[in-house]
């Protein structure tokens, strides 16, 4: 009965164990940024505490006379340090952005390095102290182990999914405080179980294994963080990398451990140490054999809903891995049986050899292996050191002849091999990853080219329409300044927002990027879409987070570029706290633009955005391009028409030409939709976020709605006087002004007709939105589009096929200049396929 309520209690402090670690990580994020040295730094930190704490605690369990009441104390005390953290944390703050703005690049890893020794080392050792106190009092026979680790590793599973719930309800303070009173409770039950302690004079020393075992075990522990590293990566890449995701891979990846933990006293036989390593090295290797079975399962099914799809999905996972983790979990148990005894040395240098396994993945094999090269790195290092307590031969003939079945699957298949129905037909390009992420360029069959992040992210392509819609996150927020001789681009992608800038004299050009990949393609694969923008643009590899935290430059123009904002890590490029970082970065007259992609949002979650960037920017005002929203935000007051007119007057004509893409000044200021209303409700803070948790449950619940979120939209825009007295429009620019005013309104409602099914009120929409501008692109896109849809309608108006299609090329002449319209019908068919496919 009591070492029952020991063991229920210590896989209490497993969960609250794992929910810290979480919680911190994402912390040292915020604090830090995303960088690859700061996630391998911050996962290797937390196992080299968790090791050294077990090894040294071993080393002196003699001297440990009341090892429950030592446990009690450890996990209270780590519950007190965690409920006093937020508060340092926020204190700190500002030092660390001070920091950031004065120390050199080699001197701010040494400063996170340093954070990390005193942040998260100390509460991970005392962790890993505790797992010798707890063997300790519950006697440390073969059974009592496997019990203790078993269920302490089936409670970190439980933990690895509980801050899905505390971050969007409590946000990361309240969520820390949470689990800090529950590992409070945890620890006064053990001050409770402890008052019962005997109190011998000593303990037994712990049996220390001989060297050669604890290196083997660190090895399996190096094996496992690299297994746990990279199939996060890959099985995050198919199903989708969000918080909920990298929870679920976690969740099963701890289950099946701590199961393996609680079976292992069944075997009995020796023959399960020639067993074990070859079932999990050679289920490693089926499971990459059986990745593009389970991208394409993912692809073609469609989910219900968000719990749906993660329990599906989670449970499929859960299966491939399952032989694998069980083996991992049976280890420790059965090596401390077959040594006599040691477990507290083996789960240190386990944890030890997990810290090397994360830098040596993080920063060796994923950016120069791949993410599957680095698995099958993995189940090689899984089989060699398993197999050293084998005493079977033969065993070993499973090494070469695994390293042969790993050969045709060590580098990762190709995108129309993952992705069968979106990118059939498809050829890879390029292939970068980093601990970060993962970047692709694949190339179509049309020879478009797509930049895609994590495999099923796209960020840009070269398709005509996108590459339109990528250069107008440049020119907007330049002809709304007026007179920019400096812009920072948050985010390059492929580089061709970046070329929307060239037609702007004078102008300085800066981009951060995180990903190295993105920056190479955007060089390499992507210059002839960016015009060779690459070239005049000073590119920083940065998080830019802290790059707007480290420089101490002013901008006269901030763009934010378009991004996924439900994947992991990424939602606070949209925080209050980022908002504010480049509101600060802006010259006197400055102007920040953030884009959103419409089709990434539903209405509350786009509320929440909207809400966060009014805070920062209270003259804050909407520009709708296409199906994206621009948010701008001024450093001081909004200029208006004024910045407009002022940038019209220093162009030269053919420079103003190429600026606004041939549609002029009017077009682009007719795209005004509005000030940011000041509202009440949540918004997205860095310290308790909202919309990467509101997002894929929208997602699946098919809530991501375009035509409700465009009707929203429209509800918020100002009628046609007061956009004229809110931007100052002129009394003599006012009736061209109002025309391209009321065209971006009335092909906004046409596309909202066009998605509720009602075809004429969309074409009758789309012919008065290009009657009162055919100067807009979009309009005459739109009615393009519309008049090749309906083609086979030009014999019932008299109009023969080719006649009709000759009047096209006037709307969108660059799509059709290689149509050749003299040609049979068959033909003619042929190249309008080709051209037209967008």
């Amino acid at each position: 009965m009591r070492f029952g309520l020991l063991a229920a209690l210590y896989g209490l402090t497993g969960l609250t164990g794992v929910a810290y670690e979480i919680l911190w990580t994402r912390m040292m994020s915020i604090q830090f940024g995303v960088s690859v040295f700061a996630v391998v730094l911050t996962v290797a930190t937390f196992m080299a505490g968790l090791g050294s704490g077990s090894l040294i605690t071993a080393a002196r369990l003699q001297r440990i006379k009341r090892p429950l009441l030592m446990l009690a104390l450890l996990e209270g005390g780590i519950a007190c340090y965690a409920l006093i953290l937020p508060y340092v944390l926020k204190g700190a703050s500002a030092q660390i952005e001070h920091a950031a703005a004065t120390l050199s690049l080699a001197e701010w890893y040494a400063l996170i390095a340093a954070a990390s020794g005193i942040l998260l080392f100390l509460p991970a050792f005392a962790m890993g102290t505790g797992f010798p106190a707890a063997l300790a009092a519950g006697g440390g026979e073969e059974g009592k182990l496997a019990r203790l680790y078993g269920l302490n590793t089936l409670g970190a599973s439980l933990g690895a999914l509980l801050p899905l719930w505390l971050l969007p309800v409590l946000g990361w303070s309240g969520g820390i405080r949470l689990v800090a009173i529950i590992g409070l409770a945890g620890a006064a039950g053990l001050l409770v179980l402890a008052r019962g302690e005997s109190v011998p004079d000593a303990h037994p020393a712990a049996k220390r294994p001989a060297w050669g075992a604890l290196a083997a075990y660190a090895g399996i522990g190096a094996a496992s963080l690299m297994l746990e590293i990279a199939w996060t990566r890959l099985y995050g890449m198919v199903m989708l990398r969000t918080e909920y995701v990298l929870a679920v891979i976690l969740a099963a990846f701890l289950t099946g451990i701590g199961l393996g933990s609680l079976v292992a006293p069944q075997l009995k036989q020796r023959a399960w140490f020639s067993v074990l390593p070859i079932v999990a090295g050679s289920m490693v290797v089926i499971g990459l054999w059986l990745l593009p079975a389970f991208s394409a399962w993912i692809e073609r099914t469609v989910f219900s809903s968000l719990l749906s799809a993660m329990s599906m999905q989670g449970l499929v996972l859960f299966v491939m891995i399952l032989p694998v983790t069980l083996a991992m979990g049976a280890w420790l148990p059965l090596l401390n049986n077959r040594l006599g005894g040691g477990g507290m040395w083996l789960y240190g240098a386990n944890s030890l050899g997990a810290c090397a396994g994360a830098i040596i993945a993080g920063l060796l094999l994923i950016p120069y292996a791949g993410s599957e090269g680095t698995v099958v790195w993995a189940a090689l290092a899984l089989l060699v050191a398993g197999l050293i307590w084998s005493h079977n031969r033969i065993a070993w003939l499973a090494v070469p002849l695994l390293a042969l079945a790993a050969w045709p699957v060590y580098y990762l298949p190709p995108v129309s091999k993952l992705l069968p129905q979106a990118e059939h037909g498809s050829r890879n390009l390029y292939v970068y990853e980093d601990a970060v992420s993962m970047t692709h360029v694949v190339e179509r069959p049309n020879g478009q080219r797509l930049l895609l992040t994590d495999l099923q992210r796209m960020d840009a392509s070269t398709d005509p329409t996108a590459v339109f819609v990528q250069a107008n996150q440049a020119r907007l927020p330049l002809l709304l300044q007026g007179d920019a001789h400096s812009v920072l681009f948050l985010g390059l992608g492929t580089g061709i927002s970046v070329s929307g800038s060239l037609p702007f004299p004078g102008l300085q050009r800066t981009a951060v990027e995180l990903s190295r990949g993105a920056i190479e393609a955007a060089s390499r694969w992507f210059e002839p879409a960016n015009q060779g923008a690459m070239q005049k643009t000073r590119v920083v590899h940065d998080d830019a987070r802290h790059f707007l935290e480290a420089t101490n430059n002013k901008y006269d123009v901030i763009i934010g570029d378009v991004f996924h904002p439900d994947m992991a890590g990424m939602s606070a490029l949209l925080s209050l706290q980022q908002f504010r970082r480049a509101r600060s970065r802006l010259t006197k007259n400055g102007l920040f633009v953030q884009w959103l992609a419409i089709n990434q949002f539903d209405p509350r979650s786009l509320n929440v955005i909207l809400r966060t960037f009014h805070r920062a920017f209270p003259d804050a005002q909407l520009f709708l391009d296409g199906m994206h929203l621009a948010m701008v935000g001024p450093r001081n007051d909004f200029n208006g028409a004024t910045g407009l007119l002022r940038c019209m007057l220093r162009l030269k004509t053919k420079a103003r030409a190429a600026a606004t893409a041939g549609q002029g000044g009017w077009t682009w200021l007719g795209r005004y939709w509005g000030p940011i209303p000041d509202t009440a409700g949540p918004i997205q803070d860095e310290w308790a976020p909202v919309i990467e948790y509101s997002l894929p449950r929208a997602r699946y619940a098919n809530k991501l709605d375009v035509a409700a979120t465009l009707q929203a939209l429209l509800k918020m825009r100002p009628d046609m006087n007061q956009a004229d007295a809110l931007l100052g429009i002129p009394e003599g620019e006012r009736e061209e002004f109002e025309r391209a005013y009321g065209a971006t309104e009335l092909l906004a409602r046409s596309w909202v007709a066009e998605m509720r099914g009602d075809e004429g009120q969309s074409q009758q929409l789309m012919r008065m939105a290009y009657q009162a501008n055919p100067q807009d692109r979009w309009v005459t896109y739109a009615l393009a589009d519309s008049m090749f849809a309906t083609l086979s309608q030009a014999r019932a108006m008299g109009l023969s096929e080719q006649d009709a299609l000759k009047r096209i090329p006037a709307l969108r002449e660059e799509f059709w200049q290689n149509v050749d319209v003299t040609g049979g019908n068959g033909e003619v068919n042929q190249q309008l396929e080709n051209a037209w496919r967008v």
